[in-house]
């Protein structure tokens, strides 16, 4: 683990203070009002003005991203909102949308309200589709330069190294876990070799809760993990249930998606082994950060002796399920 304060303490100087006067640095008069957002990786808050709409300040955490691939991701939101596709894009003002204030780097954003979707909801699937589909067809017109690959190396092999190599996994369990892990990184690693994707722009962390629902259809509020991968990873978190619950949905998914973009039913064959990298990929981002005290305080069941075996459990079924799910579309 890392001695470094900025890696594992990063946010101690982000005092109120300091949050408020760097929204001032940017010509808004704040009014002294400051309500936390549900972020951990960055720090999000409201910010209240004495005239005008709230506005959402981001800071990035440091040494995450570099000032490169957070353009980068302001670039997309920016191409995608001028396309008309429901996308809270950052502010840009005197023609720059990344900002730095006592070495911490943040970006302003419209305050958007909004609820979940319900994804038992037809006609919801088949907006959130018509959606997906916009914002893969501007995806697969350029391709990033300075942000990530979904690859099961970043997602998987990295994620297992840091936790057998860093001793999170308790001893007595360790055995077992590594022969479940290597044995789905294997096969995963192979049904991607056979899957042959293509990589275009895509959001990248589409899961429910980074979408919100307005009577007017949804929107987007966060690009933070935006990242060249298969279009498939963008859909499958919106999937739940057994197996032919799964097809349904994604069929509703399609009736939208295919109005706008393309679809290679190949990439089915790779929902289970993203879950399987996401299962990897969230204990090994909960282990990274566990130095940074918001995580002990906001995560107090992770890194327990029950966490992990629950943990090796829920492996043990995905593995299972790497063998024989596979929804199909036709």
């Amino acid at each position: 683990m890392s001695n470094n304060p900025a890696k594992t303490r990063p946010y101690d100087n982000l005092t109120p203070d300091v949050i408020l006067d760097a929204i001032e640095s940017m010509g808004f008069a704040v009014d002294g009002s400051l309500f936390p957002l549900n972020s951990y990786e960055n720090r999000v808050y409201q910010i209240g003005l004495n005239e005008g709409d709230d506005l959402i300040a981001k800071f990035y955490r440091p040494l995450r991203w570099t000032d490169e691939a957070i353009l980068e991701e302001h670039h997309f939101s920016h191409e995608l909102a001028e396309q008309e596709i429901p996308v809270i894009a950052p502010l840009n003002i005197d023609g720059q949308s990344l900002f730095i204030f006592e070495g911490y780097r943040f970006a302003l954003f419209p305050k958007r309200g909004g609820r979940s979707p319900e994804l038992d909801n037809e006609e919801h699937l088949e907006w959130l589709g018509r959606f997906m589909g916009r914002l893969h067809a501007v995806g697969r017109t350029a391709r990033f330069q300075h942000r990530p690959t979904l690859t099961v190396k970043c997602l998987g092999y990295d994620s297992y190294h840091y936790l057998t190599e860093n001793h999170f996994i308790p001893d007595y369990l360790q055995h077992n876990y590594c022969l479940v892990v290597e044995e789905i990184l294997q096969k995963v690693s192979n049904r991607f070799e056979a899957c042959e994707a293509s990589n275009i722009r895509i959001h990248g962390d589409c899961h429910p809760g980074n979408i919100l629902w307005t009577p007017k259809g949804p929107h987007f509020v966060d690009l933070d993990d935006t990242m060249m991968g298969p279009a498939i990873q963008d859909l499958w978190m919106l999937l739940s249930g057994d197996q032919g619950q799964m097809e349904k949905q994604f069929k509703v998914i399609m009736e939208g998606y295919s109005m706008f973009s393309s679809f290679d039913s190949a990439e089915l064959s790779l929902i289970e082994p993203l879950r399987a990298l996401r299962q990897l990929h969230y204990s090994a981002w909960l282990a990274r950060r566990w130095d940074d005290p918001a995580f002990p305080l906001h995560f107090p069941w992770f890194n327990t002796p029950r966490y992990w075996e629950d943990h090796l459990n829920d492996l043990r079924q995905q593995n299972m399920l790497l063998d024989e799910h596979i929804i199909k579309y036709r």
